[in-house]
């Protein structure tokens, strides 16, 4: 098992990403973020029902695992730059089209499709990091886009629930096509030419996947695993701390306040965590990530009363920012220079499993 050998670009700069990753990122995120508390309420206003409702905003999250494969092969086949501004782009055609239609079942594969935009995106946003980036500051660029897709989703559900509220929840849907629009431009500009357009050989796609996890089996069989047990716990968090805190017997605006600060803890993390994967290595973020969220976990059931609850999830919350990044730093680690696009298309296909 060995990491990609370090790049000798001792001159490059974190800031060098600014208008090619991280402002394209927080625009996009914005975009998400508007989105996402807006996708079962507009199912709810076209005549679903509540479990219809959740059906639909389920497809995203189905459309990112059937699209993380594809998109890794599209990567190594067009380019970083191409996938990246198809994948954006995607998406804001596909929020156009959420916003206008009138029936449930167009909205369900129109969320379908939205998650394979996401999944375009977020492989060939991962690939061009790793291939830009020294190895010896790859956890702090890795970290700041986690960071940076943070605070756009942050400010996203603020803008979408201003503008369902005053323009309609289909509004919610344009600012994202104008997020995902802008995004697409700007890196159409700013970003250079990068590897890909390869030929795909005799062997084809499938044969292509195949080898790839063949080859590097022993990665995904152990550093897979651990991504997955990541995951998990990272997931159940926001499952978990409401409804315990309901079970407990604490209000709405409670559990909201106390999340609230669990998250913005979680937020402020990236940087150091970046730091500290770079300058002593990723075990030292992964290994406190996952110890102080499973010690949430097990306290969680103990806490009776709101500061209690509250202390552990802010414990949580500090937990999940000692991640911040983690996952995509391996990936970008482990992925070799000569099949980049298929393993960290597999390497997100096992994460989104764990979330899943």
């Amino acid at each position: 098992m060995t990491l990609s050998p370090p790049r000798a670009q001792t001159s490059f700069r974190l800031s060098s990403l600014t208008f090619s990753v991280y402002l394209p990122t927080f625009l996009f995120s914005i975009g998400q973020g508007a989105i996402l508390p807006i996708i079962p309420l507009f199912a709810l206003e076209l005549g679903a029902s509540v479990a219809a409702a959740a059906v639909v905003m389920g497809m995203r999250g189905l459309g990112l695992i059937l699209f993380d494969l594809p998109s890794g092969i599209a990567v190594s086949r067009f380019g970083d730059k191409g996938a990246m501004v198809a994948g954006t782009a995607m998406v804001a055609v596909v929020a156009v089209g959420a916003s206008v239609t009138r029936s449930v079942a167009v909205l369900s594969f129109l969320m379908l499709v939205m998650g394979g935009g996401w999944a375009f995106w977020q492989v060939a946003r991962l690939a061009y990091v790793s291939e830009v980036t020294p190895i010896e500051q790859r956890g702090r660029a890795v970290s700041l886009v986690g960071g940076v897709t943070r605070a756009g989703n942050f400010v996203g559900p603020i803008l979408g629930g201003f503008l369902g509220k005053y323009y309609g929840l289909e509004s919610a849907f344009y600012a994202q096509a104008v997020m995902g629009l802008a995004a697409s431009a700007m890196m159409f500009i700013v970003v250079r030419t990068s590897s890909g357009s390869e030929d795909l050989g005799g062997h084809g796609i499938g044969g292509r996947l195949v080898a790839t996890v063949l080859k590097h089996r022993e990665i995904f069989l152990s550093a897979g695993f651990g991504v997955i047990a990541i995951q998990l716990l990272r997931q159940g968090r926001p499952v978990f701390l409401p409804l315990w805190g309901n079970a407990i017997g604490l209000d709405v605006a409670q559990i909201g306040l106390v999340f609230g600060i669990s998250s913005f803890l979680d937020t402020w993390l990236f940087y150091p965590v970046g730091y500290v994967m770079d300058r002593w290595g990723r075990k030292w973020a992964s290994v406190p990530s996952l110890l102080t969220l499973a010690l949430g976990f097990l306290i969680l059931p103990t806490t009776t009363g709101v500061y209690g609850f509250a202390l552990v999830a802010i414990l949580m919350g500090v937990g999940n920012g000692l991640g911040a990044g983690l996952v995509m730093t391996l990936g970008a680690d482990f992925a070799p220079a000569d099949r980049r696009g298929e393993f960290l298309g597999i390497w997100r296909f096992i994460g989104d499993l764990g979330v899943a």
